[in-house]
């Protein structure tokens, strides 16, 4: 099969084939059917996101079950489903105290299956699962838990974007900062997980959504997706946003970019006894210094977000749900559609914020 290779930090992916073995014992094979360019997978090509390599980049997927090992009983052969790339044991401490997207087993396999090894193989050598999903493939196989089936009729590109920028966005705002109707929300970084922030902000019932942004084409996105009022990024907007709000600042922010000096920005715009909620994923050595004195007399709350507090099968049918409700509108997410094998020029327009997402398709 054919598949996106990173061999080495700092370069271009190698499209080539790929062999890949059948699904072993709690297992399951996937044709995919697409995928989306996440930032997360730029992060894990710069560095940012440490990751072992070879590695078939790509998690952000959704395919059609092809062939499941045994013990198998979540899906089987000619379900469509969602990948959800965060590996879940069911198990652990944190799987069974409703915190599933902590569950620690996938960092244990860091990139190979629970048995220590791969399934996917060139010439001989070893291939990792990148970010334990590897969907840049025409085919990846996963463990049952990191598979959510879907109903036959929501198109391959909407059921891909659940799998992570939808459910991260829509999550941050409902699941993990539990935007209340009538409450401001301020959004930093509108990409495809910000423009989800702003949706959810808005099924939420947020009274006030203010997106900002450097590129104008995503704050135009912003606007069309719920977003009240637009900035552009910059040292004022603190105190542009208190001269909405009669001085206060708003109830929540939202810091969807990664980057530590905006953290501190977020953090400065949210009002006393407000919510600073950071979904944007930095560097491993970031570091956010905060006034002590502050934090205490103000009573802010700092919350770190990963993958919107989401419960894959839970959250995955919900939020199709309000697709299908018309509630969110994920198709105007998609921006691009190319073949896997132009998958460095969808990197090359993610890094000037050419694009909103990127899907790549297969045949």
């Amino acid at each position: 099969m054919r598949a996106a290779i990173l061999s080495e930090l700092n370069t271009p992916l190698e499209v080539t084939d790929v062999a890949i073995d059948g699904p072993r014992e709690g297992e399951v094979l996937v044709r995919m059917g697409a995928t989306g360019v996440c930032h997360s997978d730029l992060s894990v090509i710069e560095g940012k996101i440490p990751f072992l390599t070879p590695m078939v980049l790509g998690h952000e997927g959704a395919g059609t079950v092809e062939a499941v090992g045994p013990g198998v009983t979540r899906v089987k052969a000619g379900d469509n489903v969602i990948v959800s790339w965060v590996a879940t044991c069911n198990r652990c401490f944190y799987c069974l105290h409703g915190q599933p997207q902590l569950c620690q087993s996938g960092l244990a396999s860091f990139g190979s299956m629970d048995d220590g090894t791969t399934r996917l193989h060139r010439n001989g050598e070893t291939i990792y699962h990148g970010l334990n999903a590897a969907t840049f493939a025409e085919a990846t196989v996963l463990r049952e838990t990191a598979v959510v089936p879907i109903p036959k009729d929501i198109p391959m590109h909407v059921a891909a974007l659940v799998g992570c920028a939808v459910t991260t966005g829509v999550g941050a705002a409902i699941r993990t900062a539990r935007v209340e109707p009538g409450e401001v929300t301020v959004v930093i970084g509108c990409g495809g997980v910000g423009l989800s922030v702003i949706q959810g902000c808005r099924v939420a019932g947020a009274a006030l959504i203010v997106a900002v942004d450097r590129v104008p084409t995503r704050l135009e996105a912003a606007r069309s997706m719920g977003a009240t009022h637009t900035l552009e990024g910059g040292d004022q907007l603190t105190a542009q946003v208190q001269a909405l709000t009669e001085g206060r600042g708003a109830d929540v922010v939202f810091e969807v970019v990664g980057h530590a000096a905006l953290q501190q920005q977020a953090y400065e715009t949210t009002r006393p006894g407000g919510r600073t909620i950071l979904v944007g994923v930095p560097g491993m050595d970031a570091t956010t210094c905060l006034n002590s004195f502050f934090m205490v007399i103000s009573e802010k709350t700092i919350r770190g977000c990963f993958y919107g507090s989401a419960n894959p099968a839970r959250d995955f049918p919900w939020i199709l749900g309000l697709y299908r409700s018309g509630r969110l509108d994920l198709d105007a997410l998609v921006t691009q559609r190319i073949p896997l094998e132009r998958v460095n020029e969808a990197f090359d327009e993610m890094r000037t914020g050419a694009q909103l997402r990127t899907i790549l398709t297969f045949n």
